[in-house]
């Protein structure tokens, strides 16, 4: 049995006052016994206060992204090290708006992850087609170039190690959503690529959808047999609906 895992991706928003206030929030509302994992990705800036604030908690955090390199002469990355010295679990990868806006190239994510895998953080593979891509159908082809540069660069061992995140780019912050049906399609496809190399690494491994999930639309997406949770963009900085949306990953358990 997979545990569900809802994880709010922050993008670049937040005060110090709001991030500790929504933080309480979080963590009064998500219990040591939750059958869901959770965990938060704000700005690097806010991650020292994070990590305070969710030492001793269930509440994993984590980072929207990862330096490619060990250390050196990288101006504006992290690295996993540093991340790893605030007790981040997670990092991650390949979000779409790295790939479209910065460029990002498979080959960079590909190193991004394995820092990741490397340093013992759990990275976050962000893989999913833009509205073109998914009207010519070529969604399949796409999630599996973006997942097969990782695979070749790392291996198929390293999915032990981490989670993929579905994420059509055509519903990420559009207010688009897939539906459950497309939805699980493209998990259930992705599942069924990676039991070509591996079967056991397939079962288990945690697919989330992201895309617009919100507090109204997560049960009926997280009920499809293939999505394992939710990366929550927009909903994650509003915590009852980020609670909502941890509360109806656990109803479908």
């Amino acid at each position: 049995m997979r545990q569900p895992l809802v994880v709010g991706n922050w993008k670049m928003n937040g005060t110090r006052d709001s991030v500790r206030q929504l933080l309480d929030a979080i963590v009064a509302g998500v219990s040591a016994d939750s059958p869901v994992a959770v965990g938060v990705c704000p700005p690097y800036v806010f991650i020292p206060q994070a990590a305070q604030h969710l030492s001793g908690t269930p509440v994993l955090l984590g980072a929207q992204n990862v330096a490619d390199h060990e250390a050196g002469a990288y101006t504006g990355e992290v690295s996993a090290s540093m991340l790893k010295e605030f007790d981040c679990k997670l990092a991650i990868v390949g979000h779409s708006e790295r790939r479209s806006l910065y460029g990002e190239s498979d080959a960079l994510v590909a190193a991004r992850y394995q820092q990741a895998i490397d340093h013992g953080l759990t990275p976050l593979l962000c893989i999913g087609e833009t509205l073109e891509q998914r009207e010519a159908g070529e969604t399949f082809a796409v999630v599996d170039s973006q997942l097969d540069a990782v695979l070749e660069k790392a291996g198929i061992q390293s999915l032990s190690k981490a989670v993929i995140a579905y994420e059509p780019v055509w519903a990420i912050g559009t207010g688009k959503t897939a539906t459950p049906q497309q939805a699980q399609e493209v998990h259930a496809h992705i599942r069924q690529r990676i039991a070509a190399q591996d079967a056991d690494i397939a079962g288990q491994v945690r697919i989330l959808y992201g895309g617009s999930v919100n507090d109204a639309n997560a049960k009926s997406l997280f009920g499809m047999a293939d999505i394992d949770g939710g990366l929550i963009g927009g909903a994650s900085l509003k915590a009852d609906a980020f609670l909502t949306i941890v509360q109806s990953a656990a109803e479908t358990i």
